[in-house]
């Protein structure tokens, strides 16, 4: 009896993580995206933060001067910062705007944000500032969807953030579901909550308005989540824009994609660690959704872990079932979440647009966790702020 209710007990956490994970897979439906206002009105600086990125940045510059916006309402501003490289000589020849930075002490993709910020804002021309990484693709109706959203009272707005290259290797295609249920699954569900959609470093807008009341600050390997959560403590959320896209390109080989992501998990538990529990409080104590749901969001493990330990306990609970030893109901709480995960796995793959081939690619899941928790137990402790270029696809690392 006592094992029984230890079993059912340690499935507590699996099962309300499985709870809000399918929650938000529910809740993802479509966004109704509001009117562009005819004609555009808002003028905006297009802000792509480089460092040594000479061999792709020209490409990213045509992709922004393409989109449907009126060319005499936008500029597209490339922060070379700390380059090596012809990244600046490029980008210019692309017809782009360039700021150079060279600044050895402060190194960083958020040390380049705050720059530029500054020096858009100073200027007072822009009435929003977008940010696009600079190895992105960009639909046409990017600069659409984040004005209207400005335009309506969006003070942040965050358009969906894909994978460019899903098809380069089995981890870009896991990677390509992953982002869609991190990036497209959760931000639609917590847009329909109007709670904030968050902040995902590639796509993201601000009106000039709300840069210059929450100053961006935030410089750590995940400025974005960092600044978000700077927002919503001032009050603001993130606006999601689904219909528009920013597509990134991921690195296929596990060498580099080791480095990205042990940066990304280890600034991310770093922040979970500083800010889950307080925002938590913090948003019960105010009666805020916005707060209390930021804080959720970061307290909630990645996926891979909350997957390895609901397996776990599904196993463990079955196996002493099997023995006669287990009891339904210790065995239940560990089945619901499991339901709850594949609900959200599945709404995930659904969005994706894989189809049948995802079934081949979530075989290659168990590995793709298993290295992604070795690398976790490596991240102990990272302190790293250097902005660390990943090698793209076809270059050395």
């Amino acid at each position: 009896m006592l094992v029984n209710v230890l079993i059912a007990a340690l499935a507590l956490p699996a099962l309300a993580w499985g709870a809000y994970l399918a929650a938000l897979a529910l809740l993802s439906g479509e966004n109704a995206a509001p009117p562009y206002p005819q004609p555009p009105r808002l003028k905006l600086d297009v802000v792509v933060p480089a460092h040594d990125e000479e061999a792709g940045i020209a490409s990213t510059v045509a992709s922004l001067l393409a989109v449907d916006y009126p060319r005499d309402l936008y500029r597209v501003i490339v922060v070379a910062d700390n380059c090596a490289d012809a990244t600046a000589a490029r980008a210019s020849q692309a017809g782009a705007t360039v700021f150079v930075r060279d600044d050895a002490a402060r190194r960083g993709k958020g040390y380049a944000l705050a720059f530029a910020f500054e020096r858009s804002l100073s200027e007072g021309a822009a009435d929003a500032i977008v940010v696009v990484d600079a190895d992105t693709r960009v639909t046409p109706n990017l600069l659409h969807a984040v004005a209207a959203r400005v335009a309506a009272g969006a003070k942040a707005v965050q358009v969906e953030y894909a994978v460019a290259n899903p098809k380069a290797s089995w981890r870009t295609r896991l990677m390509h579901i992953a982002f869609t249920l991190f990036h497209d699954v959760r931000s639609r569900a917590r847009e329909r909550l109007g709670a904030s959609a968050g902040l995902r470093g590639n796509g993201m807008g601000f009106a000039s308005a709300v840069l210059r009341e929450v100053p961006h600050d935030a410089f750590s390997v995940v400025e974005d989540v960092e600044y978000g959560i700077r927002l919503g403590r001032a009050g603001h959320r993130v606006h999601y824009a689904g219909e528009a896209r920013v597509s990134g390109e991921m690195v296929a080989g596990e060498r580099a994609s080791r480095s990205q992501r042990r940066r990304w998990e280890g600034g991310r538990a770093t922040l979970a660690r500083r800010h889950g529990a307080a925002l938590l409080l913090e948003g019960m104590r105010r009666r805020s959704l916005l707060l209390f749901d930021l804080g959720a969001d970061l307290v909630v493990p990645p996926l891979t872990y909350v997957a390895c330990a609901t397996a776990a306990g599904v196993a463990g609970s079955a196996a002493w079932m099997l023995v006669g030893h287990g009891a339904w109901w210790s065995f239940a709480p560990w089945a619901a979440a499991l339901i709850g995960l594949a609900l959200y796995v599945a709404r995930g793959v659904w969005l994706a647009g894989v189809g049948p081939r995802a079934v081949l690619d979530l075989m290659w899941a168990p590995l793709y966790m298993i290295w992604k928790m070795a690398l976790a137990v490596r991240a102990l402790g990272t302190r790293e702020r250097d902005w660390v270029r990943t090698a793209r696809e076809g270059e050395k690392p």
